[in-house]
């Protein structure tokens, strides 16, 4: 019988192009951010649409993927990326049998305060029609909405799944800190930089995080707080998450998880 995705390290040698993502369970000992990706790393973001010949070379791998149970998944995007920006992993998704969505709300445009209270009144009158609870993936600032609409509304979210997600610091530390606080509006940095010990998120987070990230500092993107994370380190730039394989390998994974109580300690 073949091995499970995911329960290993590597977490998968399947078909097409291996993966490089690693479950991790020592993130105490991965230290906090001190500042922005060095220039190398940004500069490699110059490489991000070669994401897209792995995603090709990746494809048997991808498409035995578990099916999906027809749930609704809601995807965030980043700060200044269109909804389309997503459309490549919800079309994934959609063919794996998930109800996969985008926010509705077009170009994230740098207001968390404004879209947690959006976002939320969308989710809940999405989860009220579906009879069940929607999972929400979110990409960088996305990731950040995400969290705190489960955070808001536990009851309405079964699982939060991010990549590139800057939970600690919000933008200090990010190459884009000096842009997002020029056009941000007064009270959204408090909401983007909250990773608050006695509120924390009450449902199952996968975490995922690259050393190549050249716009959030890795560090950053560790949560040392929630009960129930579990972190997954990938290999790939900021902005070529979105087309990465391996982030769609462990977004499908997750979302094959069914509900479990917060107490269940996450298997890697």
């Amino acid at each position: 019988m073949p091995t499970p995705p995911f329960r290993g390290h590597p977490l998968l040698a399947a078909t097409g192009v291996r993966s490089r993502a690693r479950s991790r369970s020592d993130v105490g000992r991965l230290g906090l951010p001190s500042g922005p990706p060095d220039n190398a790393t940004a500069l490699g973001e110059l490489g991000s649409l070669l994401g897209g010949v792995r995603l090709v070379g990746a494809l048997p791998r991808l498409s035995s993927a578990p099916r999906g149970d027809g749930h609704l998944v809601v995807d965030v995007p980043g700060w200044r990326a269109p909804e389309a920006s997503g459309a490549p992993l919800r079309g994934y998704l959609r063919r794996l049998g998930y109800d996969a969505r985008g926010w509705g709300f077009g170009t994230n445009t740098g207001d968390p305060r404004r879209d947690v209270d959006r976002l939320s009144d969308r989710v809940l009158e999405l989860v009220e029609a579906a009879g069940r609870p929607a999972s929400l993936v979110g990409w960088s600032l996305g990731g950040v909405i995400a969290r705190e609409v489960a955070r808001r509304h536990p009851e309405a979210v079964r699982r939060v799944i991010t990549y590139g997600t800057p939970v600690t610091g919000g933008p200090r530390h990010t190459t884009v800190a000096r842009a997002y606080n020029r056009v941000a509006r007064p009270g959204a940095r408090r909401v983007a930089e909250r990773l608050d010990p006695t509120a924390p998120i009450p449902v199952p987070l996968t975490i995922m995080f690259s050393r190549r990230d050249g716009i959030v500092a890795w560090q950053a993107c560790l949560d040392h707080t929630s009960p129930d994370a579990e972190h997954v380190e990938v290999s790939s730039t900021h902005i070529g998450m979105g087309i990465d394989p391996d982030v769609w390998t462990v977004v499908a994974d997750r979302l094959a998880r069914g509900p479990r109580a917060v107490d269940d300690a996450p298997s890697a």
